[in-house]
């Protein structure tokens, strides 16, 4: 514009910056967008604790099958990386799922995973700190950590309700034995069931008919054994077991008939039946009803 006023020159000149940069900006904030939806994370990079390894596709089934997940389940994967945890439990079965990450990226492509999948609906993700997040509400917690991590887990772990599925790829809990290992090709993983606390002196009423008897446990995580006493008369319990919550052993009574006894542990207090006598098949028995309370320090709420 040679001729144009000056005015009018410096006006133009202007607008034509003006474009410039907003066009220039719209480019970078194109880029940025599309660094972000293209992000792949790489083998062994590393995390706030651990360096990123993506649990096996079989694997996971595996671990998921061996916690019997159903849809009435929410799983929690401590440490989801990609999300490919959460996904598989809501997509194969039915679940409700969510991770906890700390690499904001990762937590991005994780959402961003789940979408794809559709099932945004039941998977969701938060950025956080698997010490300090509140998982509580979870009947399934998945790890892929590290052995000193899982130890460091374990006394929360250990404190969630009685029944919790515990599952772990490669790493075990230290002395807690798992109730299954799981082998798949070459990779390793474990199951637990977080039991109730029963280790103390209980007296169970309904097992005797001269009065309560006396109940006393031991326990090291899930194994437990123990003694009971009938009157004067104590025994050692035979067979005894615990799964979450569910307590089993079996004792003789004083007529000599091997009797066993099926009770649910809640706190400080329990309830079940006495099934038996063994061998019994052609009479209908009346079911022997228990209950009993811990004596040896722990409140009843």
């Amino acid at each position: 514009m040679p001729n144009a006023p000056r005015e009018l020159q410096h006006t133009v000149r202007l607008l034509v910056h003006v474009m410039s940069l907003t066009l220039g900006l719209g480019f970078f904030q194109g880029c940025t967008t599309l660094q972000a939806e293209t992000y792949t994370p790489r083998l062994g990079q590393v995390g706030k604790d651990v360096m990123w390894l993506p649990t096996r596709d079989e694997l996971v089934t595996r671990l998921l099958k061996a916690a019997d997940v159903t849809p009435a389940d929410e799983v929690v994967d401590l440490g989801a990386g990609d999300g490919k945890v959460a996904i598989a439990a809501a997509l194969q079965f039915g679940a409700r799922a969510w991770g906890i990450e700390y690499n904001k990226d990762l937590i991005e492509l994780a959402r961003r995973n789940a979408h794809r999948a559709g099932v945004d609906d039941r998977v969701h993700f938060i950025h956080g700190d698997i010490y300090t997040e509140d998982f509580s509400s979870a009947t399934v917690v998945m790890m892929y950590l590290l052995e000193e991590i899982n130890a460091q887990l374990r006394p929360t772990i250990l404190a969630l309700r009685p029944g919790t599925r515990v599952l772990s790829n490669t790493f075990s809990m230290g002395d807690w034995e798992p109730d299954q290992v799981i082998q798949e090709n070459t990779s390793n993983g474990y199951f637990w069931t977080v039991p109730a606390a029963v280790n103390g002196i209980w007296l169970i009423a309904g097992l005797d008919s001269r009065g309560p008897a006396t109940l006393r446990l031991a326990q090291r995580y899930q194994r437990i054994g123990g003694s009971l006493a009938l009157g004067s008369e104590v025994q050692t319990i035979l067979g005894a077991r615990l799964q979450g919550g569910d307590l089993h052993f079996s004792f003789v009574n004083t007529e000599g008939e091997l009797k066993a006894v099926s009770a649910k542990v809640e706190g400080a207090r329990l309830n079940g039946v006495v099934i038996g006598p063994y061998g019994v098949l052609d009479s209908e028995l009346p079911v022997i009803k228990i209950w009993g309370e811990r004596q040896s320090g722990i409140p009843i709420p």
